[in-house]
C-alpha cells in the first residue's frame, strides 16, 4: 500500500467518525483499561459494587422486561403487524444465510460453551422453584428444562427486538440513521436523534457491547486455558490468557476486515454445518433413546412452567434470590449487554424482510437449533454423571466450567476428535460473534455507516481484546459475570422503550397500510362496474 493510500485511509477514518460517540465511548472503555494498569484493586472493587447494586435493585426489572419482550415478539409472529416490512427492497441474503449469521452473531459461542456444563450445575443444585433433590433422577429432567429456558427464547428476544426497532425506523424513514439510538426514534423524536439523549444511548451501547463481547471472549479464552491444564497439564498463567485472547483477537479482526459477505457470511455457514455434525455424532455415540425421552419431557416442562420460571424472584428466600441472580439475572443481563451490537447487526442483515420473518427467525428458528443441542450435549453430561459413566462435576469444581466438554467427550468413542471439534466450533462461533460486534461498534461510532473504515474496525477489535484479557486476569469467570450484569442492566430499559415505540408506530403504520390498500382497491375498480354503481346517473329504465 502506498503512502497516499495510507493517508487516504486515515482521512476516511477521521471524516467518518461521530466525534462525541467515538471519543466518549473510546474514552470510557480505554479509561477503565488504563485504570486497571494503575490500580487493579480499584477496578475490581468497582465491578463488585456495581454488580451488587444491579442485583439488589434491578433484578426484578430485568425479569419483567425480558418476559414482556418475548410475549410481544410472539404476538408479532402471529399478529397482523408482522406483515410490515423493514424497507421496500428485496432481502440481501438467502434465508439460510440470514439465519446462520443471526444465530452465529448472536449467542452461539455461549451455546457451545455452556452446552456440556450448565445442566450439570442444575443437576447438582436445582432451581429452588422446583421441589427436587440434588443429583436425583428427577433433577436430570429439571436441569435440562432450566437450561432450555435460559437459552431457547428470552436471550435471543432482546437481540431481536433491538434489530427490528433499529431496522424498521432506519429503513422506512429517510432521516433515521442505522444506529442503536434509532430504536428509540418514536420516543426521542426523529428530529432529536443527534441530541444529547441519543448520544448517551449510543455511548452506553459502545460500552455495553465491549463489556458483553469481552465477557464471551474471556469465557472462550478460559476454555482453552483450563482445557490445556486439565487435559495435558499445561498451566500458562496470566501470560497464557493474554496470548490466547490476542490470538483470537487477530482471528476475528481478519474475518471482520474481510467484510460481511466474504468473512462473516461464509464463516457462519461453516459454523452451522459443524454445529449440526457435532450434535449428531454426540447423539449417535451417546444415550440416544434416553435423550429422546429426556428432551420431550424437558421441552414440555419448559412450555408449562415458562411464566413461573420467567418471573421467579425467590422473594422471601435469600438463597433462592441468590440462585436466581447467579443464573437467570446474569443471563438476561449478559444478553442485554449484547443487545446493542446484536440488534444493530440483525438490522444490518434484515433489510427487505418482514417483521414476522425477523421475529420468527430471532426466537423460533434459533430455538429450534438450540433446544436439540442442549438436550443432546447437556443431557449426555447429566446422564454420564448420574450413571457413573464419567466424573464431570469433580473436574468442574476443581478447574471450572470450561473443562466439562473435555471430561464428557473423553468418555465417548473418538473422544479426542470430538474434543478438537468442540474447541474449533466454540472458537469459530466466537470469531463470528466478535467480528460482527466489532463491526457494529464501528457503525455506532461513525453515525451509522454500514461499511466503516478498516482502521476504525481494527481499533475496536484491539480494545475488545484488551478488555477481555483484563477481565480474565482480574478474577476469571466471576469478574466476567459481574461485568456483563453492569453493562447489560441499563439496556433492559432501552429494550423496553424500543418495544413501546414499536407498538406505537406499528399501530399507526398498519392502519395507514390498510387505508392505502383500500384506496388502491377502490382506485382499480373495473370501469364498467363503476358506471353501474348507485352513484351514477339514472337510466331510462328508472
Amino acid at each position: 500500500m502506498s503512502q497516499s493510500d495510507d493517508l487516504g485511509a486515515v482521512d476516511r477514518f477521521r471524516e467518518e467518525l461521530d466525534p462525541v460517540v467515538f471519543l466518549f465511548g473510546a474514552g470510557l472503555t480505554v479509561g477503565i483499561i488504563a485504570l486497571y494498569f494503575i490500580s487493579p484493586g480499584l477496578v475490581q472493587e468497582g465491578i463488585s459494587v456495581g454488580n451488587s447494586v444491579m442485583n439488589q435493585y434491578l433484578n426484578w426489572a430485568l425479569l419483567v422486561i425480558v418476559f414482556l419482550v418475548v410475549v410481544f415478539l410472539l404476538y408479532l409472529i402471529v399478529g397482523p403487524w408482522g406483515s410490515l416490512k423493514l424497507g421496500d427492497e428485496s432481502p440481501e441474503y438467502s434465508f439460510l444465510s440470514f439465519f446462520a449469521m443471526l444465530y452465529s452473531a448472536g449467542f452461539a459461542a455461549g451455546v457451545v460453551f455452556w452446552g456440556p456444563t450448565e445442566a450439570l450445575y442444575y443437576y447438582d443444585n436445582p432451581s429452588p422453584l422446583f421441589d427436587v433433590s440434588a443429583r436425583s433422577a428427577e433433577a436430570m429432567t429439571i436441569a435440562v428444562q432450566q437450561t432450555l429456558f435460559h437459552w431457547a427464547l428470552p436471550q435471543l428476544a432482546v437481540f431481536t427486538i433491538m434489530g427490528i426497532a433499529i431496522g424498521y425506523f432506519a429503513y422506512n424513514y429517510d432521516d433515521v440513521p442505522l444506529r442503536v439510538s434509532s430504536a428509540l426514534a418514536p420516543i426521542l423524536g426523529r428530529d432529536n436523534l443527534d441530541g444529547v439523549a441519543a448520544k448517551v444511548v449510543d455511548v452506553v451501547a459502545v460500552f455495553a457491547t465491549i463489556g458483553g463481547v469481552a465477557t464471551s471472549l474471556g469465557f472462550i479464552g478460559s476454555q482453552f486455558i483450563t482445557g490445556l491444564d486439565y487435559q495435558w497439564g499445561i498451566n500458562l498463567g496470566d501470560t497464557g490468557i493474554i496470548l490466547v485472547v490476542t490470538a483470537m483477537t487477530l482471528l476475528f479482526t481478519v474475518s471482520m476486515v474481510l467484510g460481511v459477505n466474504r468473512g462473516i457470511r461464509r464463516l457462519s455457514n461453516f459454523n452451522m454445518i459443524m454445529f449440526v455434525a457435532l450434535m449428531l455424532v454426540t447423539f449417535v455415540v451417546g444415550p440416544s433413546v434416553f435423550l429422546m425421552l429426556l428432551g420431550t419431557q424437558a421441552v414440555g416442562g419448559m412450555i408449562t412452567d415458562f411464566v413461573s420460571m420467567s418471573l421467579f424472584t425467590g422473594a422471601g428466600n435469600p438463597s433462592a434470590t441468590e440462585w436466581m441472580n447467579s443464573w437467570t439475572v446474569f443471563y438476561w443481563a449478559w444478553a442485554l449487554s449484547w443487545s446493542p451490537f446484536a440488534g444493530l447487526f440483525i438490522a444490518r442483515i434484515s433489510k427487505g424482510r418482514t417483521v414476522r420473518e425477523v421475529a420468527f427467525t430471532g426466537i423460533v428458528a434459533t430455538s429450534a437449533a438450540t433446544i436439540p443441542w442442549f438436550t443432546v450435549v447437556g443431557g449426555s453430561a447429566v446422564w454420564a454423571q448420574h450413571n457413573g459413566v464419567a466424573e464431570i462435576l469433580g473436574p468442574v469444581g476443581e478447574h471450572g466450567a470450561s473443562v466439562a466438554g473435555f471430561a464428557l467427550f473423553d468418555a465417548f468413542p473418538f473422544g479426542s476428535v470430538l474434543m478438537i471439534a468442540f474447541m474449533l466450533l466454540v472458537t469459530t462461533f466466537f470469531i463470528t460473534s466478535a467480528d460482527s460486534s466489532t463491526l457494529a461498534v464501528s457503525m455506532m461510532t461513525t453515525g451509522g455507516k454500514a461499511r466503516p473504515s478498516t482502521i476504525n474496525r481494527v481499533f475496536w477489535g484491539v480494545v475488545l481484546g484488551m478488555t477481555a484479557a483484563i477481565l480474565m486476569t482480574l478474577g476469571g469467570v466471576s469478574a466476567l459475570q459481574s461485568a456483563a450484569i453492569i453493562t447489560g442492566a441499563p439496556f433492559a430499559f432501552v429494550c423496553l422503550f424500543a418495544m413501546l415505540g414499536l407498538i406505537r408506530e406499528f399501530s399507526s403504520d398498519y392502519g395507514r397500510v390498510l387505508l392505502q390498500d383500500e384506496t388502491t382497491l377502490v382506485g382499480s375498480t373495473d370501469p364498467d362496474e363503476t358506471a353501474a354503481s348507485p352513484k351514477q346517473p339514472a337510466t331510462d329504465d328508472d
